[in-house]
């Protein structure tokens, strides 16, 4: 069984989302994370979660929402929230400079405050980078270190920026971008960081991989990123669905209670 650790299923109507579920069942898929990236979404992550075995949800605001981000409210809420035992991250946290949907310093700032507020409660976190690479790792080191502190989704950076990350005890995880023909980048990194600390994503409804592109992406398709990794690494399929298995279930299951 495979597992996919990024999917906005809250984003789809009902009726095809619960298509989309049935579809990953189908395809082996056995656990679904889906993040959110405002309140209301990440109120909706945390419904979805609980009607769908297997389905795990975080909270969090997207650094393109950083810009509405009202402390105060938004961290009761998502404390509120965090009460499921469904919810088990915080994210989809981060920075984007190629968009910069909200200003750079505010995002920096709902950074830190959100990575305060899952480090104070021992949850990962979900990280989202675009062309703001050296700010965020430069932010990341100086934070307190602690174990599985999180995963940086959808890695487009190189092999040597994933490195350092792992250092950090962060893991990386490579959406359907991987498949593409002009990512021979991600491709490279992939190659060189270690399988034990990967893990596969869609990001739906994105970023549909090969040979889906131009599709709305969906669960199901995170084999086909499993399978081009599994190529990349040099190793059997059954390799990457066991670690990016493992990864998932260290960083999102909750334990017994």
């Amino acid at each position: 069984m495979i597992c996919d650790s990024h999917g906005h299923l809250q984003m789809l109507p009902e009726a095809e989302r619960n298509e989309a579920i049935a579809r990953a069942r189908a395809a082996g898929v056995s656990k679904i994370l889906v993040p959110g990236t405002t309140v209301e979404d990440s109120r909706r992550a945390v419904e979805v979660a609980e009607s769908h075995d297997g389905v795990f949800a975080a909270v969090g605001i997207h650094p393109h929402e950083a810009k509405d981000f009202d402390e105060d409210r938004t961290l009761k809420i998502f404390e509120e929230l965090l009460r499921s035992p469904k919810a088990v991250a915080v994210g989809e946290i981060g920075l984007d400079f190629h968009y910069d949907h909200s200003p750079r310093d505010v995002q920096v700032r709902a950074l830190r405050t959100q990575l305060a507020f899952a480090r104070d409660r021992d949850l990962p976190v979900l990280l989202h980078n675009r062309e703001s690479g050296r700010e965020m790792l430069e932010l990341l080191e100086a934070e307190p270190r602690r174990a599985g502190p999180g995963v940086f989704h959808s890695f487009t950076e190189d092999g040597e920026y994933g490195a350092r990350a792992i250092a950090l005890g962060y893991r990386i995880s490579f959406s359907g971008m991987i498949t593409f023909k002009a990512a021979e980048n991600i491709r490279a990194a992939a190659r060189a960081l270690p399988l034990a600390s990967l893990l596969v994503e869609t990001d739906s409804p994105f970023l549909a991989p090969e040979p889906h592109r131009g599709k709305r992406c969906e669960p199901a398709f995170v084999v086909e990123t499993a399978r081009r990794l599994a190529a990349v690494k040099g190793v059997p399929f059954e390799e990457v669905e066991a670690a990016t298995t493992a990864n998932f279930d260290a960083l999102f299951v909750p334990a017994p209670r």
